[in-house]
């Protein structure tokens, strides 16, 4: 066993059970933080909180190997007046206890980890954006992400460092984008996506989860790092590779005026498809981390092979 506890807050989602399940052979117990009680399976037990209020939970923290911070309502949603506040606060305001919590601790985590956005840079079609160089955007999903880092880093913890995750688009079978992609293929209609020019930043969620292994491993690190994958690629391209992978050689395309009348219809906004996302993770390349999945081809190959 490398570890003995990590503690993962907001835990019971997609991002959550992943990591749960990587790391439930290398370490000794897992904790999720959880709004709902849920029985103990193997070395992972939950533990409830409010993401509010302190409570009994905070002790779970103390020495911890790793805390990662997951909470955060689902952006697939109109961003309703509701909607967005619930998007705030759902992020904000779990961040913001941690960081209460820890900032008064003896012995606090070695290692937090907030997952945060790679939507944070701004639409990009021209240059690729890094965590030196990239610049970052406009808008409602920009806000939140601002928001959210500034939470992260509002209260001092010199007994803790930090990464700020900017995860991009997880593909994975189970859950997450990769799924819906699938669904339109299969249903004839998985052309490109608008112009299909529009770039995605992806990551396997293997190499998703690695990462925060990586970052445990080489106590040297510490700040912003993107979690993409190293060659984002087009949309019109993803989609066909997804087509070819699955063996059905055409689909319809959706036209940007189509996408923003079924992003009503279903409930989400146009914006989650047709912004551009050229994202590149210098710093985790300049670190040593090597990608299992580097190029899109492999990773649909592989995603599909486990369905």
């Amino acid at each position: 066993m490398k570890y003995k506890k990590i503690v993962l807050a907001g835990g019971n989602g997609y991002l959550g059970g992943l990591l749960a399940n990587y790391y439930k052979d290398k370490v000794n117990e897992i904790v999720i933080l959880s709004r709902h009680e849920k029985e103990t399976f193997e070395n992972v037990r939950t533990v409830v909180w409010d993401g509010k209020t302190r409570g009994k939970w905070t002790a779970e923290l103390v020495n911890a190997d790793i805390l990662i911070n997951l909470c955060g309502k689902n952006v697939n949603c109109r961003y309703t007046e509701k909607n967005k506040a619930e998007i705030f606060a759902s992020r904000l305001l779990p961040t913001e206890l941690l960081g209460m919590v820890i900032h008064d601790m003896y012995e606090p985590p070695k290692l937090w980890i907030n997952v945060a956005s790679a939507t944070i840079y701004r639409h990009a079609e021209d240059r690729p954006q890094d965590e030196e160089s990239g610049e970052i955007g406009s808008g409602f999903s920009v806000d939140v992400c601002n928001a959210w880092e500034y939470a992260f880093n509002k209260f001092d913890a010199p007994k803790i460092r930090k990464i700020t995750l900017r995860l991009g688009i997880v593909l994975g079978r189970s859950d997450s984008v990769f799924p819906r992609l699938l669904n339109l293929v299969k249903m004839g209609m998985g052309g490109k996506q608008g112009n299909g020019s529009q770039y995605v930043s992806w990551v396997h969620e293997l190499d998703a989860t690695r990462s925060t292994e990586w970052f445990a491993d080489h106590p040297e690190l510490q700040g912003i790092f993107n979690c993409t994958a190293p060659v984002p690629i087009k949309n019109a391209v993803l989609m066909h590779i997804i087509r070819k992978t699955y063996g059905i050689p055409f689909g319809l395309p959706a036209p940007q005026w189509l996408l923003t009348i079924g992003a009503i219809i279903i409930g989400t906004e146009p914006e989650l498809i047709l912004k551009s996302r050229w994202v590149v993770p210098k710093r985790l390349l300049d670190s040593g981390f090597v990608f299992k999945f580097d190029n899109a081809d492999d990773a649909v190959k592989d995603i599909l092979k486990k369905g």
